[in-house]
């Protein structure tokens, strides 16, 4: 029986461990559960396949043709033989033909891998604000949870101290209303758990919503590992590529704008049935070819207007790129400054906390002889509450601040 008891308190522990969810579990739910980024993915297949049907359109297509009519002229009425020939049968198969060099062709293939291109970069920074956004709700979630972890133990405190304060009020050792007033504030900080532990419910279930998990049990969310990221070039981050692509497609842009202007050439095949009926039909079996240039002459300056649009994308590109940047280091400055006050305070707050608890450790041993007043004991414990809080607030508004570094770093 002594080993049974022991196996089921391991495999206890084991289940409540298994319940407890990390912050990798919420980012990978939400990345797979995402419609956005699914969206993005099959807009990249569409695009591989894009690519595909532009080479087949470089190719030789053929055609089966068929056109036939017969237009009657009854007692001299009918529509002019000259126009219809009477009848008109004809079954022909035709072969086109575009000839475009193989510099164009990797100009238009160019075209739709940097479509491809920029979808990615737009699925990576979908990535990244769906990571920002969870982790968010998660740091959220979780300091809910330290507060009803906190205001549990502060309640089961003043719970265990309330049976012998009442032994003690009854031997007259404290008043009957320093009693009440002790009472009265248990019955609030049992509020204060109950409300943490509604808001903590209320957060994790929102913390499933955004991650697409499709569930109502609220369970116990493991201390989020969060260590600000060194970024070791800006460069090459997600936010500079979407810059590198949108001026890899001006360029492609200007050159498919050239291509379009180069003289085209194309031919033709085709062989079969082609008869009006009227002389030797059985005779009019036969072929044709022929081949088709185009040269560009005059279109009111179009190619000169083209090349100014391409000309103002690309200032604005510059532009918004040097704003982004000076943004970029604004923000990320003023991030580590506030950093650094926090981590300043927390310290600071660290030692009252040590001190505050200290002294209600021992305003406990007095309570029991009757050494200390019913209000400086509460006030104690009030202490002793609010430095725990603001210490809660700013470990959360410190993760919340490295969150937003590796936003813009990781």
């Amino acid at each position: 029986m002594k080993y049974l008891l022991g196996l089921l308190f391991i495999l206890f522990n084991l289940f409540c461990q298994g319940q407890s969810r990390n912050l990798d579990y919420f980012v990978q739910q939400a990345t797979q559960n995402s419609p956005a980024i699914k969206d993005y993915q099959g807009q990249i297949l569409i695009a591989r396949i894009d690519s595909q049907i532009l080479r087949a359109s470089t190719r030789t297509i053929i055609n089966f043709l068929s056109s036939n009519s017969y237009a009657p002229v009854i007692k001299g009425w009918g529509y002019d033989p000259a126009i219809t020939n009477y009848a008109n049968l004809s079954g022909i198969f035709q072969a086109n033909r575009n000839f475009v060099t193989a510099q164009n062709l990797a100009v238009q293939l160019r075209t739709i891998d940097l479509q491809r291109r920029a979808l990615l970069d737009t699925i990576q920074l979908s990535i990244r604000d769906l990571q920002k956004t969870i982790t968010e709700q998660y740091i959220t979630a979780y300091g809910d949870q330290l507060a009803v972890d906190f205001t549990k133990e502060v309640f089961d405190l003043m719970k265990n101290e309330e049976a012998m304060l009442k032994k003690l009020t009854q031997a007259n050792v404290f008043k009957q209303t320093d009693y009440l007033n002790f009472y009265v504030t248990m019955q609030q900080q049992e509020l204060t758990y109950l409300q943490a532990q509604n808001q903590y419910s209320a957060d994790y279930l929102t913390l499933n919503y955004l991650s697409g998990i499709v569930d109502t049990n609220v369970e116990r969310l493991q201390k989020p590992d969060l260590r600000e990221a060194v970024q070791t070039n800006f460069d090459s981050s997600i936010f500079m590529q979407k810059f590198i692509t949108d001026s890899l497609r001006i360029v492609n842009e200007k050159q498919t704008i050239n291509y379009q202007y180069k003289p085209k050439v194309g031919a033709y095949a085709d062989g079969g049935y082609n008869s009006s009926l009227q002389y030797n039909p059985y005779k009019n079996f036969g072929f044709s070819a022929g081949l088709s240039l185009t040269i560009p002459i005059y279109d009111g300056h179009q190619k000169q207007m083209k090349f100014a649009q391409e000309n103002i994308r690309e200032r604005t590109r510059v532009n918004n790129k040097k704003f982004f940047l000076n943004q970029y280091q604004q923000q990320i400055a003023q991030l580590r400054k506030q950093l650094e006050a926090i981590d300043m305070l927390v310290d600071k707050i660290n030692k009252q906390i040590e001190y505050a608890h200290t002294l209600v450790l021992a305003n406990n041993k007095l309570l029991e002889t009757g050494d200390i007043t019913m209000r400086d004991y509460v006030t104690a414990i009030n202490n002793y509450l609010n430095a725990q809080n603001l210490l809660t607030l700013n470990n959360i508004e410190r993760l919340r601040i490295v969150n937003q570094i590796n936003y813009w770093n990781r």
